[in-house]
């Protein structure tokens, strides 16, 4: 099979001078590594604040699902600013929400009230969607063959913030006894306020008239075949991913291991989510996007498999660890798939949706994953991570062969 990029047509999209897009993805891979704090602290704390302030058990995985629920509902609106304002000022909004998100995380925390820690974690899902538009900011203004590389180097920032986030966690979490995690919060809010800083300096080209315009009809492009299959595979990829690490800290809390071997887990989990972006691009690059994507998923089966096999902290961290790398090559995989089925100036469109069915579908999944940990358990999570799975693969077969078959046309 050949995995060819695709042509849309339309007019060439404006290429930046190599200083400015040198110094633009050095500054989204920055900004990258302190956003990442932002969800790390999120996923790290969200079940265990949740389990103590929920009303039931049943909703202690909520907080998460929230987060997910803020990224679906903020990433159309934010990427309606940014086809009209540019991107800068999208990510100024979403710096923005993530102070916020902390801010509110603390207060909620020294007040026990659950639903305001929920409301937290909404406006730090809404920073974590505005982050995630860092790896196509990153192509903006870039030769179409240098894209994959400029993508996954912004992506390799979250390798820090893998640092960062689980440490922020284990450094501040009793610094205001007796209210656990309140110093942590407040800590995520100035490392938001950081971002803001960093990100004033990206130089990117600013909309044009056709953008604004938005280019063809939504409906046409979502028929294109490799579309499809890279919104299925990014969206399993993502769904997987939330899935699993949404329930791994509370699971390992509920067995018996220590908070910190969750925060450690979590650390190796979000560097192996981040790390492999050193070279995915060169890969993407010489093998093509799709077959990257397939490694990705088969890798994250495998993870699946290692969590079944027990329940000592070492089945937990290998679990989480390949999981990170299959979401690496699926989702990066994915989004190079997506630039490749849009022109110039439908770009913000048509990112905002495909990034609006992969949060949809992802926290479709966190809010099952919560109760099918608390009704069937650990076990069961597993399971039924494979029913997507072979979903997405597949999507991603059918695609491949629909590309080969037109490409020997």
């Amino acid at each position: 099979m050949t995995d060819n990029n695709t042509n849309p047509g339309g007019n060439p999209a404006p290429v930046l001078p190599d200083n400015i897009q040198n110094g633009n993805i050095w500054r989204l891979s920055i900004a990258q590594a302190l956003a990442g704090a932002n969800a790390t602290v999120v996923y790290a704390t969200g079940a265990i604040i949740g389990n103590a302030l929920a009303p039931t058990p049943m909703l202690a995985t909520l907080p998460i699902s929230i987060f997910v629920v803020g990224m679906a509902a903020c990433i159309l609106p934010v990427g309606a600013v940014a086809r009209r304002h540019g991107r800068r000022a999208a990510f100024l909004v979403g710096t923005g929400a993530g102070a916020l998100a902390g801010l509110l995380g603390m207060l909620a925390v020294i007040v026990g009230w659950f639903w305001l820690f929920c409301l937290a974690t909404f406006f730090g899902g809404s920073y974590a969607a505005v982050v995630l538009s860092f790896r196509f900011a990153a192509a903006d203004g870039v030769e179409p063959k240098k894209r994959p590389r400029a993508l996954s180097l912004v992506m390799a920032g979250g390798v820090a913030a893998g640092v960062v986030g689980p440490q922020l966690v284990t450094w501040t979490m009793d610094l205001w006894p007796p209210h656990m995690f309140a110093a942590t919060f407040l800590a995520q809010a100035a490392v938001a306020v950081m971002s803001a800083f960093v990100l004033l300096g990206v130089k990117l080209p600013m909309p044009t008239a056709e953008e604004i315009a938005g280019g063809r009809p939504l409906a046409e492009i979502v028929q294109q075949p490799r579309f499809t299959a890279a919104v299925i595979c990014g969206a399993v990829s993502y769904l997987l991913m939330n899935f699993l690490m949404t329930a791994a800290p509370l699971a390992m809390h509920i067995v018996g291991h220590a908070q910190e071997s969750a925060n450690l887990g979590l650390q190796w989990h979000v560097i192996a989510m981040y790390a492999p972006s050193f070279f995915t691009g060169s890969l993407i690059s010489r093998f093509g996007a799709g077959r990257i994507a397939a490694l990705g998923l088969v890798l994250t089966g495998f993870s699946s498999v290692v969590g079944l096999l027990g329940i000592d902290v070492m089945h937990f961290w290998w679990t989480l660890i390949l999981l990170g790398v299959g979401w690496n090559f699926g989702f990066l995989g994915a989004s190079a798939m997506v630039l490749e089925c849009h022109r110039p100036e439908e770009k913000t469109r048509v990112q905002s949706l495909n990034d609006f069915i992969v949060f949809g579908v992802m926290a479709i999944g966190s809010f099952l994953s919560g109760g099918l940990l608390s009704a069937y358990g650990w076990d069961a999570v597993l399971w039924v991570s494979f029913v997507p799975l072979a979903l997405a693969v597949v999507a991603l077969v059918l695609a491949m062969r629909r590309t080969s078959a037109a490409s020997a046309e």
